[in-house]
């Protein structure tokens, strides 16, 4: 069969049983709670399967997989923090509090969580503001890595791709809400663990065995070094000299902002609160653990394994995809186009979807909810007859903004540039930045108070944005507002490569915990109202 016309049934067949997932998810909604939170009743192993294929998307297997051909088996260190920091913690200590707290306090939302927590309506608001404003550039890279797949296997345009893509994934969100979500999730988790073990397995029979393709990744090490000079690049087997650009781009901006980043991703936390019991998370823990340790594991080992294949066939570049055409985020695609069978291409397209779309309509999802619950509804006070509608509404919008920079994000950037990757390590080390401090003492602490977070939220927030636009090359140079303002690049061509987590985190835990120690604590009817009678 041809292989175009074999992606094509496969493809239109992995539609229809989404469609048929998403129209399940609008049957079986019928309130506002449905819409937000699933009824909260979800089985532990949606809710595990829906967390673990919502964090792991395209810019997972695709931006982050290309990051490791870039910087290699380094990489892996965040598969570790994914795990530990992603599931482990996020379920066993921090999922069992926001469950617990959302139940309590009747949050729908993350924003409304923390919101209520404090007693402020000005901290829901500003972060359904800041969760809408932000998320699409998050969003706007997932798209990316799948719509850039779609029109080269399809043979298509990229704005063709992008279009279509988009709007598969809006229909079923919008109709179905949070249940259409999960139900799409699970059956899309599916697809990714299988493609993903065909992956592994194909990538290391067809370089030898897992020995000889290890080694041959290590004997490759004086190529890379002269391929990428005097930037601390000791091999794709070992980590970069310490201090150097290629130790800061990996450990701050890839293992950091994306490791810790995720305990405060809204999207994520919110699944905590689909559940009944603690029981459920604690059954979800492994199932989580598994996955993620399969979808992380797996691309980025791949992605640096790329190396030793593109430079046993010199047709495709010296070294990897990199050295030939400068655009990390089209190594794993030409990989699979270039080395894997036509069947598995059809798989893995099916995967990548799957990847994108699964965390996509979360993203969509947690857009329309911060914009049109926390923000209009409960911020501005415009109130309608239906809720959902003015969320439906404002999810569209946010759909809009996250497509139209999927659009231009490619023409802004240099070629060369890991933008998936970018994106993603940039949202959640934003996250981590403005909400972890206050999300942490709220979970754990009677004491941290009302003004307190809100410090620590917009500290976080302005140190995170200034870094981003003064410091960080990779964002202040394309962006030009820097050389406008002071004629340099960057303020500061020592800390350049630094990622604004590394520098905005750290602020904000200081501030919000000097605040707390010198304002008054909160009442102890509210704080016996979110932690109960313990």
């Amino acid at each position: 069969m041809n292989n175009l016309l074999l992606i094509i049934i496969v493809t239109l067949v992995y539609l229809m049983i989404t469609a048929y997932l998403g129209y399940l998810g609008y049957r079986h909604t019928k309130s506002e709670t449905d819409f937000l939170l699933a009824g909260r009743s979800v089985h532990p192993v949606i809710m595990a399967v829906s967390y673990g294929s919502t964090f792991i998307s395209t810019s997972a297997i695709v931006g982050f997989g290309g990051a490791a051909a870039l910087y290699g088996m380094g990489v892996l260190w965040l598969t570790f923090l994914n795990i530990l920091m992603g599931i482990f913690i996020a379920f066993v200590i921090f999922g069992k509090r926001t469950r617990r707290m959302g139940h309590r306090l009747d949050a729908h939302t993350f924003p409304e969580l923390i919101g209520k927590r404090f007693e402020s309506p000005l901290l829901q608001t500003a972060s359904g503001l800041m969760i809408f404003v932000a998320m699409p550039l998050y969003a706007g890279s997932v798209i990316i890595g799948g719509a850039q797949f779609i029109a080269q296997k399809l043979s298509i345009s990229y704005e063709t791709a992008l279009f279509f893509f988009v709007a598969i994934v809006a229909i079923y969100v919008i109709m179905g809400g949070l249940k259409g979500v999960l139900y799409t999730d699970a059956f899309q988790g599916s697809i990714m663990f299988v493609g993903m073990i065909i992956l592994l397995v194909s990538t290391y029979w067809m370089l030898g065995g897992v020995i000889d393709s290890h080694q041959s990744l290590t004997s490759l090490a004086p190529e890379g070094v002269k391929v990428f000079g005097a930037k601390g690049f000791r091999g794709w087997t070992a980590m970069p000299e310490p201090g150097s650009v290629f130790s800061w781009q990996l450990i701050s901006s890839i293992v950091l902002g994306v490791g810790i980043g995720v305990l405060a991703q809204p999207q994520l936390a919110v699944r905590f609160m689909t559940v009944k019991s603690d029981r459920e998370l604690n059954r979800g823990t492994l199932v989580g653990g598994v996955f993620i340790l399969m979808m992380t594991g797996v691309a980025f080992t791949v992605g640096a394994l790329t190396n030793v294949y593109f430079f046993n066939n010199p047709s495709f570049g010296k070294i990897s995809f990199l050295a030939a055409n400068k655009v990390v985020d089209n190594i794993i695609p030409l990989y699979i186009h270039s080395a894997m069978p036509g069947w598995f291409g059809a798989l893995f397209m099916i995967t990548l979807l799957a990847a994108a779309m699964s965390t996509l309509s979360s993203q969509f999802h947690t857009m329309g909810s911060a914009f049109g619950r926390d923000f209009l509804d409960h911020g501005m006070k415009v109130k309608t007859k239906n809720p959902v509608f003015t969320i439906k509404m404002a999810m569209g919008v946010g759909i809009i903004l996250s497509t139209l920079l999927a659009y231009f994000l490619p023409r802004f950037f240099e070629q060369g540039s890991a933008i998936i990757a970018i994106g993603t390590s940039l949202f959640m080390g934003l996250c981590a930045a403005t909400f972890l401090p206050l999300y942490f003492g709220g979970l754990f602490t009677k004491r941290i108070t009302r003004a307190a977070a809100l410090a620590g939220f917009f500290t976080g927030l302005g140190a995170a944005l200034f870094w981003m636009l003064f410091v960080y090359s990779k964002i202040a140079v394309p962006l030009g507002l820097c050389n406008i303002i002071f004629g340099v690049p960057t303020i500061s061509a020592k800390i350049q490569f630094v990622d604004p987590i590394v520098a905005a985190l750290p602020v904000s835990i200081i501030v919000t915990f000097i605040v707390t120690m010198t304002t008054r604590p909160p009442s102890e009817d509210h704080i016996r109202k979110c932690f109960g009678d313990n």
